[in-house]
């Protein structure tokens, strides 16, 4: 118990005495929680907005709905090099005829949809015209529930629709909003590209993600689409969902089956064309941001290590500046490992400072990301952890060799020096 007292009392003594060291050397103090702060909030700013993204996208990245994937001819992020990507663009395209013979093959899933977007096409109702950048996508009956949307009001696009090939379009609020600001638009006609449309519906609103609102598009019928817009390039996407989690894999195998066989895919070659859900772009996104998370993490460490060896530098010249005051200490009953103490908890003190202004600064920066981007905050508390477990360990290995060299020190010589 006595032991436990005394160092408890030493390590007060030595926190009080690195507090009064650092107010009396305020510049080169703050130089060196510079350091260790700009390391610090380097990895915490980077690892919390990293953090704040992957939340938002694990909690709300329903691009396909739950239990859906779908095909397509390109994969949707693409990571490798130009000769790559070539092997992509020589794909046969995928049509309208292999959705429905897939569509007519598939037996485990509850539905298969077809679609395809285009942007930058005029649309207008009467002298209000759309931006540019509103979305067409072109689709079926459950094209809304493909994008995890449903019916406000009106109609949504049926399978006769897509059968006549009838020139109907359902809204999405942004849509809604440009062409009818004081108008019911269902019933009305607009034009895309100088085609009339009838309107039958109105989408539910979905607000924005990533700063971009999820709102504005428009849906007309696959087959209107592919008569009106399309060209040699276009490839449609093929979406289908399973009836339940548990009949996920088998209709997965089943309808990659199907496809190979439609598109005569040999036994021995890969897929030619791309299988996509939300799991998958979970990994992809997940493989790119560990990769950041690691560069950011060794950069940070640099500059931690860099920190360090000027906590070192601080250390010494703080030992040999308050030599007389170790010597005075010694004589009067202080043990090398309460002058060791002392250096070292000094040096701690300052990493920990430095992390902890290193962390606020880090965590504010990230969530200042989340919030332009319009995604919800969070705080990584593991990296947070992180941070202040190295700064103690930077404060530690780049304090013990000033505090060492200070319970060495001779106390005669010590009192005799100027």
């Amino acid at each position: 118990m006595q032991k436990k007292g005394h160092f408890k009392n030493t390590l007060k003594e030595s926190l009080i005495m690195a507090l009064q060291s650092i107010r009396q050397n305020k510049l080169r103090s703050s130089l060196t929680l510079l350091g260790i702060t700009i390391g610090v909030f380097s990895v915490i700013g980077v690892m919390t907005a990293i953090t704040t993204m992957e939340s938002s996208i694990q909690s709300g990245l329903n691009v396909f709905g739950t239990n859906t994937f779908s095909f397509q001819k390109f994969p949707v992020i693409h990571l490798g090099g130009h000769g790559s990507w070539e092997k992509y663009a020589k794909r046969k395209n995928i049509t309208l005829d292999q959705y429905e013979k897939l569509k007519e093959r598939v037996k485990t899933a509850s539905f298969v949809s077809v679609g395809d977007d285009a942007w930058g096409k005029t649309i207008k109702y009467g002298d209000n015209q759309a931006k540019k950048n509103v979305r067409i996508y072109a689709g079926d009956e459950w094209t809304s529930r493909t994008y995890n949307t449903s019916i406000d009001e009106g109609r949504n696009i049926t399978n006769n629709d897509v059968h006549y090939g009838r020139n109907v379009v359902v809204l999405g609020g942004d849509a809604l909003d440009q062409l009818f600001p004081f108008e019911y638009p269902i019933g009305k006609h607009i034009t895309i590209d100088g085609i009339s449309f009838l309107v039958v519906g109105i989408a539910e609103r979905k607000g924005s993600s990533f700063g971009e609102s999820q709102d504005n598009y428009v849906i007309i019928p696959i087959s209107t689409y592919l008569h009106n817009f399309a060209h040699s390039r276009t490839s449609l996407l093929i979406t289908i969902e399973s009836p339940s989690p548990e009949l996920y894999d088998k209709t997965l195998d089943e309808a990659i089956g199907i496809m190979r066989a439609i598109r005569k895919v040999p036994p021995s070659d890969e897929n030619n064309f791309e299988v996509v859900s939300n799991a998958q772009l979970l990994d992809t996104f997940g493989s790119f941001t560990g990769g950041v998370k690691v560069f950011a993490f060794v950069i940070s460490i640099i500059a931690l290590l860099v920190a360090g060896i000027g906590i070192m530098n601080i250390m010494l010249v703080s030992v040999t500046e308050r030599i007389k005051e170790i010597g005075i200490r010694k004589a009067i009953g202080a043990k090398r490992r309460d002058i060791i103490t002392q250096f070292l908890s000094e040096a701690v003190f300052l990493s920990e400072i430095g992390g902890i202004v290193g962390v606020l600064l880090g965590v504010i920066g990230g969530n200042a990301v989340a919030m332009f981007m319009n995604i919800p905050a969070v705080i990584p508390m593991d990296w947070v952890v992180y941070g202040l477990v190295v700064c103690s360990l930077i404060g530690i290995g780049f304090g013990i060799y000033p505090a060492w060299r200070a319970a060495n020190l001779d106390p005669i010589e010590s009192l005799r020096f100027e």
